[in-house]
């Protein structure tokens, strides 16, 4: 923990008043989606094809039902007035104003975003953001990245819009995005473009205000009352009109010439002529500006100077190496700056929070941190933060389509019919804004491990609000993503909400009703974890992929070719885990009542039932000692197969382990007794499970709970630090280097299944070919293995020494492994002795040219032999754990031999 400034910060203060609900300062925020279209919620179709059924040609035309997107802009939390750009660079066939990606079914490795932008700066109430998009002078090409993605395959890269040739000659600019609160309602704006080309160089922008179409599918869940509007006030200041957020303003200051920019107005209605050459009800549509600007159709707006969209036009020519500032304010009436909303307390704001921002964030950071670590965490903070978006659905509706409107396909009625319940209208954490603009419920457990210094609140209530009963199915089930809300993902909720209880109760800001909120729901969706994913009652657990995708040698989301059933280690160890995060919040409230004591018991019992299978089944169990290594297994009830691949499957086990401290074997007799019993009475299960330095009845010993025992751990850690195995220059690889010579095969009715060592993108379509876990580095599976290496490190201390790298004769404790590990992970993003991150896979903008090097993307995997960033490229998302490493980040290295002096809250 670091040092404590003796007064709060003012981005603290803020943060304050708002938890207290003194003052809304989360109001406003950057939640304004990066895509709408190509998402679950807008598809309609009978086939379930959501990237068909809108695709991005659609996207200018055509109304959103459930939410909007932008390109870099805010809106307030429930979506209804939006603020976003709009650029043209005089040459492309339509306006910037979303972000251009191909979908699933285009690119040769699925859904892929083809734009250049970057998150730079973020405060947690929104008081400043930064982004940073860099938009060609060229004509953007759109059809060369369709047609190219579309030539290749799988085994090939993909085509990146820096493969085009577009930026040669620097001719691109480099489009900032600022943002600054003045108070909860008056938001001021700055855009700096500068021209990085040699020539002088047009670019229109038009700031965009408009309302999300809230008015036209008549229903009450979204107020449904009349329509708003935004017309011309007074010159240089649009009024924007609701009947339930009031009146906001929006004034735009004058333009490098001195004059105020052309103001154009239209209606956020679809263009039914262009889309399916039937006329449109509505006079002017959504795409209105994109006919005016682009094809010079001044017809296309309205002259009365009013509707539900409108933009200030402004038309610039930047010299070569020179910028221009274009500067906004938006506020609510009663917060209008009545008298100069541009005079120098304009940037004296600014100023102010970017201060601000800097002072709350030296206070969160290690001051040991160098430069270039400092960058790193900062915007990782900043995609994280920027990654909050609103999100819009409402199954039942959704399901049975809208009032007045054509009925929905019936095939379209069969997609997450059994979730009713679902009425999600909230500010949520997403993986990417862009690759996944929605929910996942597994990867927003792993935001708030990576987001929980920054705001702890927020991250508790992200955590509480999926439990709630308008997201956790009645049979306890938490929503898996809108693709497929029924999916079976980790469970590491538990794992996440004890993390942030711990941290917070260790800094004196312990949380007990959190926890008491969290346990209580956790125990409906550990229930359903057994009687859905355990059918034979064995405690050997199934559950599909999850989140592994194409790991295995079959797809576990679907039915075995093979017949039988498959025993999963990691299915198993992750109920494991989950059986000893509730078992630790019980432990944690025992001073609550006894009962709490009572569930404490009953999941140690669980987990030593558990433990039991995992090493019985079948007379071994699924540890293969001759291989000394966890396979899964087929179960074909007469006879069982070991599916001898080498994957991180197999380390899922190593996560399942807690420190039993002696305290809590004092405060909790009952617990300690149940213990106690089964030392003497199993004790060949006991020697599984428990690790003690000494006599288990001497109550003044701390003791460790594992599934897995110190002689296969050792066994285990052999295969984890091995570079020829697991170990790369930047973390844990998802699959064995040792199959890339020696591939594991499974053959099948005439057909034959492999699995490889692939370290780069996938190289076939399964799960849209844009996932790939046979190779590659994970940020969230490094994490909690580190984690875990340092909870055994706490355990073992100086008693447990292992080869870091394996064969190299150099042996550690397995806490300072787990800082080695940590640092291989970071080294990910760290530019190397020439400038060039590994991340960037030897980009060399990236490493020399200073419009460039100081920027980081955070990929959602990375190639396990390079370390080159792969996926989705905004993945923060889980990915931002690196800051997370970096503020836990210690003089371990400096001394290996090091041991905690308090159990680490994993």
């Amino acid at each position: 923990m670091f040092p404590q400034p003796a007064s709060p910060s003012a981005e603290e203060v803020r943060l304050g008043e708002d938890v207290r609900r003194e003052r809304f300062w989360k109001l406003w925020g950057t939640y304004l989606p990066a895509r709408q279209w190509g998402t679950v919620r807008e598809d309609y179709s009978a086939d379930g094809d959501a990237w068909s059924s809108f695709p991005f040609e659609h996207a200018k035309s055509r109304v959103y039902r459930w939410g909007e997107d932008g390109l870099l802009g805010l809106c307030d939390r429930f979506g209804r007035l939006c603020f976003g750009l709009a650029l043209w660079n005089g040459r492309d066939p339509l306006l910037k104003e979303r972000l251009f990606g191909l979908g699933g079914h285009q690119g040769n490795h699925g859904e892929d975003v083809k734009e250049l932008y970057y998150f730079l700066d973020a405060t947690p109430t929104h008081s400043y953001c930064k982004a940073l998009y860099k938009y060609p002078q060229r004509e953007f090409p759109y059809a060369d990245l369709a047609a190219e993605n579309g030539r290749r395959d799988h085994t090939q890269w993909e085509y990146e819009l820096l493969d085009t040739g577009v930026f040669a000659e620097d001719r691109y600019f480099d489009v900032f995005v600022e943002y600054a609160k003045d108070s909860i309602s008056d938001i001021l704006i700055r855009v700096t473009i500068h021209n990085r080309g040699p020539e002088p160089a047009r670019l229109v922008a038009l700031p965009s205000l408009w309302y999300r179409n809230t008015w036209g599918w008549g229903h009450i869940s979204e107020e449904c009352l009349e329509k708003p509007e935004i017309s011309l006030a007074s010159p240089g200041i649009l009024a924007a009109r609701h009947a339930v957020m009031g009146e906001y303003r929006l004034a735009y200051d004058v333009g490098p010439d001195g004059r105020m920019p052309e103001f154009l107005f239209t209606d956020n209605e679809t263009n039914t002529q262009l889309l399916y050459g039937c006329p449109s009800p509505h006079r002017f549509t959504k795409d209105a500006f994109h006919e005016a600007v682009v094809h010079g159709r001044r017809d296309a707006v309205n002259p009365a100077e009013c509707g539900t969209k409108a933009a200030g036009l402004y038309d610039l020519i930047i010299p070569p190496g020179q910028s221009t500032e274009l500067r906004m304010r938006l506020a609510a009436d009663a917060a209008w700056p009545h008298d100069r909303p541009f005079d120098a307390g304009f940037a004296d704001i600014f100023a102010r929070r970017q201060a601000e921002a800097e002072e709350f964030y030296a206070a969160k950071l290690s001051p040991t941190l160098t430069v270039e670590e400092r960058r790193i965490a900062r915007q990782a903070n900043a995609g994280l933060l920027w990654s909050k978006q609103f999100y819009y659905f409402v199954q039942v509706e959704w399901h049975d389509g809208d009032e007045g409107l054509p009925r929905p396909p019936q095939g379209h009625a069969l997609r997450n019919a059994a979730w009713p319940n679902l009425f999600n209208r909230d500010i949520l954490s997403m993986p990417a804004t862009w690759e996944y603009p929605y929910y996942c419920s597994w990867d927003l457990a792993f935001h708030t491990a990576a987001l929980w210094r920054s705001d702890p609140e927020f991250c508790k209530d992200q955590l509480v609000l999926l439990l709630r009963e308008w997201y956790q199915h009645s049979d306890g089930q938490i929503p898996a993503y809108e693709w497929n809300f029924s999916d079976a993902n980790p469970p590491v909720h538990g794992w996440a909400a004890l993390r942030i209880y711990r941290q917070l109760a260790a800094r004196g800001q312990r949380d007990d009703e959190f926890l008491e909120r969290i346990f209580q729901k956790l125990l409906l969706n550990f229930t359903w974890w057994v009687n859905r994913k355990d059918p034979d009652g064995n405690n050997l657990f199934a559950g599909g992929f999850l989140g592994f995708d194409n790991i295995s040698v079959f797809d576990r989301s679907k039915p075995l070719p093979t017949g039988g059933t498959l025993k999963q280690v990691d299915g198993t160890a992750w109920i494991a885990k989950y059986c000893l995060d509730i078992l630790q919040m019980a432990l944690l409230m025992t001073d609550r009542g006894v009962a709490y004591e009572d569930m404490a018991t009953k999941f140690i019992v669980h987990f030593t039932r558990i433990v039991d299978a995992m090493n019985t089944f079948c007379g071994t169990g699924l540890w293969n000692e001759e291989d000394g290594f966890y396979y899964d297994m087929l179960d074909f009830g007469d006879h069982h197969v070991p599916l001898k691949i080498r994957s991180v499957v197999g380390f899922i086990p190593l996560l399942a382990t807690c420190y039993v401290t002696a305290e809590q074997r004092r405060t909790s007799p009952g617990f300690a007794a149940r213990l106690l019993w089964h030392v003497k009475n199993r004790p060949r299960l006991a020697s599984l499970l428990l690790e003690i330095n000494g006599n288990v009845a001497d109550p003044s010993l701390d003791l460790l709970l594992t599934m897995t025992p110190r002689h296969r751990l050792e066994r285990l850690l052999r295969y984890l630090f091995d570079e020829q195995e697991f170990l790369s220059d930047h973390g844990i690889r998802s699959v064995s280097k040792y199959h890339e010579k020696h591939p594991y095969t499974y053959a099948c009715d005439g057909t034959t299944y492999v699995v490889d060592y692939e370290p780069g993108a996938g190289r076939t379509g399964m799960f849209g070919g844009n996932s790939n876990w046979r190779g590659p580095v994970w940020m969230p599976i490094n994490f909690m293995i580190i984690e875990a290496l340092k909870t055994y490190g706490h355990f073992f201390g100086d008693s447990l020494l292992v080869e870091f790298p394996t064969g190299s004769g150099h042996r550690v404790t397995l806490t300072a492994a787990a800082e080695l590990l940590a640092a291989r992970v970071q080294r990910l993003f760290l530019p190397d002795e020439n400038g060039f991150r590994p991340c960037h896979g030897g980009e060399p903008r990236y490493a020399h040219d200073p419009a460039w090097k100081d920027l980081v993307l955070f990929h959602e995997y990375f190639h396990g032999d390079t370390g080159k960033g792969l996926g989705a490229a905004h993945q923060t998302g889980w990915t931002a754990l690196v800051a997370e490493l970096l503020a836990e980040k210690t003089a371990m290295l400096q001394n290996p031999s090091q041991r905690p002096a308090a159990p680490p809250t994993s």
